[in-house]
């Protein structure tokens, strides 16, 4: 019997000294390797296109933070929109926030309440919120901040020649009689 006792302990200690030396050896987890990120997705790429060309005038700020957005007394009303980030941020020449435009992705489709909130916190601070569930069109973005597609002919002419369609083409003038 007591060899039974003495064979058992002699077992269990060796697996203490096993552990115990697993333990020392072991080294810390290292980081997986750093890799570069696309900045924008390919909706947000299209967004941020059309609104710096639909307003050449204006600052487009992209993935800019609800804290540097808003501002409150009470730390724990800050908390409610610590992690939040709004898509694109639209300034004007003296740097006023005009609007921010924010993008539904596949993944908005699963937290559309978070959305409505976020959207609801920026309102009640004053801003102006656009929210498209996809890429918006150009004709979308003009009317959203009161545009015209083309106010007068010299616009027109400009854009024309921006594509090259008939650039040099010469153009009559008309004269209705009647």
């Amino acid at each position: 019997m007591t060899i039974y006792i003495l064979i058992g302990v002699l077992i269990l200690i060796s697996f203490l000294l096993m552990a115990v030396k697993g333990l020392e050896n072991r080294e810390k987890p290292q980081d997986s390797a750093l890799k570069q990120r696309a900045i924008f997705s390919l909706n947000e790429q299209l967004t941020f296109t059309r609104l710096q060309e639909i307003l050449p005038q204006h600052t487009i700020l992209a993935h800019v933070s609800f804290d540097a957005l808003l501002t409150t007394k009470f730390s724990r009303t800050r908390h409610k929109y610590r992690n939040m980030i709004a898509d694109f941020v639209v300034l004007d020449a003296n740097h006023q926030v005009v609007a921010i435009v924010t993008l539904d992705d596949l993944l908005m489709l699963k937290r559309s309440r978070n959305a409505q909130y976020q959207d609801e916190l920026l309102r009640l601070a004053g801003y102006k919120v656009l929210r498209y569930e996809e890429v918006p069109e150009y004709h979308e973005l003009r009317e959203a901040f009161g545009q015209s597609s083309f106010t007068d002919l010299d616009d027109l002419d400009t854009a024309l020649k921006k594509y090259d369609f008939i650039a040099h083409s010469v153009r009559h003038k008309v004269k209705v009689l009647g």
